[in-house]
C-alpha cells in the first residue's frame, strides 16, 4: 500500500476512533447509561467525515485553496453536517415505513428536539475535527502531534535526510511577473511538491522565499531512495503541467536540488511563536550543495557520502563531480549529480 494511503486510512481509523467516543459522551450525558448504540451513533460520523475529507474533497481542493481558514472550516462542518443529516433522515424513514409505520408518524420524531439536538452535537463534533485537520495542515504533516506528544520539548539528537529545493531563475522570473503574480505562481508550484512529499514520507520543514527545505527520519529517507524520488516525482508533476504554466504565468518553472545527511539536535523553541527546528552542520551543508547546482549546471546534486548509502539502489544515474570545498568549510567533499533512468 502506497504511503499515501496507509497515511489516510490510518487517519480516518483515529477519526472514527474521535466520533465513536464522542456517542459514547453523547448516550452518556442523554441516558446516563451506555450500550452499542453510542458507538452505531459515532461510528457512521467518522466514516462520513473520514471518507469525504480524506478520500473525496482532496479532488476538488483546488477550488477552495485560496479560501481562508475561517470560511473553510465553516463550510466544512457544515456540508459534513448536513449530508449525514440527509442520510439519517433517508434511513430513518426507510427503516420506519419498512416496519409499518405511517410517514405521518414519523414527522414528530424527525422534527423533535432531540433530533435538533443531535444535529447541533455533530456540529460540533466536526468542526473540532475539521479545525485540527486544518491546524494540522498549517503546521505541516505530524508537527501538530509532536507538538502534543511533548516529542521535541527536550533537545534530542537524531539522524536525518535534507533537501534544499529552490527554483531556477527565481530572480528573473519574480522581475518580470511583479511580486503578486510570482507568489502566485509559488503556491501553485509548493502545491504540486504536495503529493511526492506525502507518497514519500518526507517533512517540510520550511518555506524560505521560493526555496523549499524537506527533511526525512534517515531510514525513512533511504528507503526505496525516498529522498530522491520526491524530487523526480515532483519533476514530473511539473513538466506534465507545463504548459498550464506556460499559459497561465508565462513560464516553464524548473527546480534544482540538493541533499545531504546527518546529525542534527532536533528541539522545540519559542515561546510566542513556537518552533521545531533542526541545527546541525549538515543544514548549512545542504544548501551549499544545492548552491553548487548553478556552479556545475546540474539539478540535482547530493553529497558523496549519501550516495554511497543509495547507489545500490535502481533507477538512478549518478556522476562523479567533483571534490570541492564548499564555502564555510575545510575538509573537501565529494558531491554527485544524480538523474533518474525511469526505473524507480
Amino acid at each position: 500500500m502506497q504511503p499515501n494511503v496507509a497515511r489516510k486510512f490510518k487517519t480516518l481509523a483515529l477519526v472514527c476512533v474521535f466520533t465513536s467516543f464522542a456517542g459514547v459522551i453523547y448516550q452518556l450525558i442523554d441516558e446516563n447509561d451506555l450500550d452499542f448504540s453510542s458507538v452505531t451513533f459515532g461510528l457512521p460520523l467518522g466514516l462520513v467525515f473520514g471518507i469525504m475529507e480524506l478520500f473525496v474533497f482532496p479532488r476538488a481542493e483546488a477550488r477552495f485553496r485560496q479560501w481562508p481558514f475561517t470560511k473553510l472550516l465553516l463550510f466544512k462542518t457544515f456540508s459534513y453536517t448536513a449530508l449525514i443529516f440527509v442520510v439519517s433522515l433517508l434511513v430513518i424513514t426507510i427503516v420506519g415505513l419498512i416496519q409499518g409505520h405511517d410517514i405521518h408518524e414519523l414527522i414528530p420524531y424527525l422534527t423533535s428536539i432531540e433530533q435538533w439536538t443531535l444535529v447541533l452535537y455533530t456540529i460540533v463534533v466536526y468542526s473540532l475535527l475539521v479545525f485540527f485537520i486544518q491546524i494540522n495542515r498549517l503546521l505541516g504533516q505530524g508537527v501538530l502531534w509532536k507538538f502534543v506528544l511533548g516529542k521535541y520539548h527536550k533537545p534530542r539528537e537524531e539522524e536525518r535526510i535534507f533537501m534544499f529545493l529552490d527554483m531556477k531563475s527565481s530572480t528573473t522570473i519574480a522581475e518580470r511577473l511583479g511580486h503578486v503574480r510570482f507568489y502566485a505562481l509559488l503556491n501553485e508550484l509548493f502545491h504540486e511538491i504536495s503529493d511526492p512529499v506525502l507518497e514519500t514520507k518526507a517533512e517540510i520543514y520550511q518555506y524560505i522565499g521560493d526555496e523549499v527545505v524537506l527533511t526525512w527520519k534517515l531510514d525513512d529517507g533511504l528507503k526505496n531512495a525516498n529522498c530522491l524520488k520526491t524530487f523526480f516525482m515532483f519533476r514530473e508533476n511539473l513538466l506534465r503541467n507545463t504548459d498550464n504554466y506556460w499559459k497561465q504565468f508565462g513560464v516553464r518553472p524548473e527546480f534544482k536540488a540538493g541533499l545531504h545527511f546527518g546529525k542534527v539536535i532536533s528541539a522545540q523553541i519559542g515561546d510566542l511563536k513556537r518552533e521545531i527546528v533542526y541545527n546541525g552542520d549538515v543544514v548549512n551543508t545542504t544548501s551549499r550543495i544545492q548552491n553548487a547546482c548553478n556552479t556545475y549546471q546540474r539539478s540535482c546534486l547530493i553529497s558523496g557520502e549519501l550516495m554511497n548509502r543509495l547507489k545500490n539502489i535502481h533507477g538512478f544515474e549518478w556522476e562523479r563531480i567533483d571534490a570541492v570545498t564548499l564555502r564555510g568549510k575545510q575538509t573537501e567533499m565529494e558531491i554527485f549529480s544524480v538523474d533518474a533512468n525511469g526505473g524507480f
